[in-house]
């Protein structure tokens, strides 16, 4: 399997949206963001040319984030998968991952510090992050056989600026 793993793009800022009433789960992407999320969409189009299957955070800015990419991927769906609500257990993602074909491309669109939590144990097999994935950024891992921690390997980790600078 090979493991897409996105943070979403830039989002309202907290404070802003919290005077509106509205819950943070409803926080949109900014303009920019979502300007971001295409050029991102373009360039992992590029670099990883087949998605199988595209999850998203419930959150509005995932989803938004997953919307965006999974245009460039034409006739891909966004399922939303309430395993990557922030605060989740990583065990949550990895049993739904592991319902996936082994050899299918699995993305992934949600939220720090979860997904470089969810990351560094799928590498390690050690619940102590040490990977950050910045707004807009993402990595691939790749995993010889069923996903398990302690089995991925790193493939790449690309910050933000240098997918918009690919798809731009």
């Amino acid at each position: 399997m090979r493991l897409l793993i996105v943070r979403h793009a830039k989002a309202e800022e907290r404070e802003i949206h919290a005077a509106t009433g509205a819950p943070d789960a409803e926080r949109p992407l900014t303009e920019a963001g979502r300007k971001s999320a295409r050029k991102i969409g373009r360039a992992l189009k590029d670099i990883l040319p087949r998605i199988d299957v595209l999850a998203s955070s419930p959150f509005v800015r995932a989803h938004e984030t997953a919307r965006l990419i999974a245009r460039e991927y034409r006739r891909l769906d966004v399922v939303a998968l309430p395993a990557l609500t922030p605060g989740v257990s990583g065990k949550t993602v990895l049993a739904w991952l592991q319902e996936q074909a082994e050899d299918a491309t699995v993305a992934m669109v949600g939220h720090e510090p979860d997904l470089g939590r969810l990351g560094s144990w799928l590498l390690t097999g050690r619940d102590q992050a040490f990977l950050t994935i910045k707004k807009g950024g993402a990595c691939l891992l790749d995993f010889p056989e069923a996903p398990s921690p302690g089995h991925g390997q790193l493939a790449w980790l690309l910050a933000p600026a240098q997918l918009r600078r690919l798809g731009a």
